[in-house]
C-alpha cells in the first residue's frame, strides 16, 4: 500500500469519518481475516474476529499513533489480539458447558437458600467501586470478561484482577461462609 494512500486512511481515521473503515477493508481485510483465521482455525469465527476487529479499530482510532507503528501492524495487534481473546472466550465457554442432566444446580430446594447472603449486591456498595464495578458487570449484568473489559473500557487482565481482589474483598465481609466458595473457585 502506498504510503499516501496510508496516511489519508489515517486522516479519515482520525476526522471519525466512516471512508476509513471501508478503506481499511478494502486494502487490509483479507490480509486481516488470514491473521483471524491462523489464530482462531474456523472461518465463521475468523469473520467474527474481523468483525470485531473493525469495530475495536474504530472506537480505537484516534489512540492510533504514526511515530510508534506502522498502520498495518497496529491493525495486525488488534485483530491478532482480539482472535486470542475470542479463542479464549470459546474454550472458556466450551469448557464450563453444563451438562444439566448430570448437574445438580438445578435441584437447589428452598432449604439451600440463606437468607444472610441475600445481600450481595447491596454489600458489593462496601467495596472499592472500581472492583465493585467489574463484579456487578459480571455476576448481575451477566457479561464476560471479554464483554466487561469492553463495555468499561478496562484491559482484560486489570478485569481479571479486579475479579479476584473484588472476590477477596466480599469474602472479609461475608468470612469463609459457603456462599462465595464457587465464585472462589472459579478464580483459583
Amino acid at each position: 500500500m502506498s504510503t499516501l494512500l496510508e496516511k489519508h486512511i489515517v486522516e479519515l481515521l482520525h476526522e471519525r469519518n466512516e471512508k476509513a473503515i471501508s478503506l481499511l477493508y478494502e486494502h487490509y481485510g483479507d490480509t486481516l481475516f488470514g491473521v483471524a483465521f491462523k489464530v482462531v482455525r474456523d472461518s465463521e469465527l475468523a469473520q467474527d474476529v474481523l468483525q470485531e476487529s473493525f469495530v475495536k479499530i474504530w472506537k480505537k482510532s484516534d489512540s492510533y499513533d504514526s511515530s510508534k507503528a506502522k498502520l498495518f501492524t497496529w491493525l495486525f495487534r488488534i485483530t491478532r489480539n482480539t482472535a486470542i481473546d475470542k479463542l479464549r472466550s470459546v474454550n472458556t465457554k466450551s469448557d464450563k458447558e453444563i451438562q444439566i442432566d448430570v448437574s445438580d444446580v438445578y435441584n437447589l430446594g428452598v432449604e439451600s437458600i440463606r437468607p444472610e447472603f441475600m445481600d450481595v449486591k447491596e454489600n458489593l456498595e462496601k467495596i472499592e467501586h472500581k472492583y465493585h464495578v467489574v463484579l456487578d458487570a459480571l455476576f448481575f449484568q451477566g457479561m464476560t470478561q471479554q464483554e466487561a473489559s469492553d463495555e468499561l473500557n478496562i484491559p482484560l487482565g486489570t478485569i481479571k484482577s479486579r475479579l479476584k481482589i473484588g472476590l477477596r474483598e466480599l469474602k472479609k465481609i461475608y468470612g469463609n461462609s459457603m456462599v462465595l466458595l464457587p465464585l472462589l473457585n472459579l478464580i483459583s
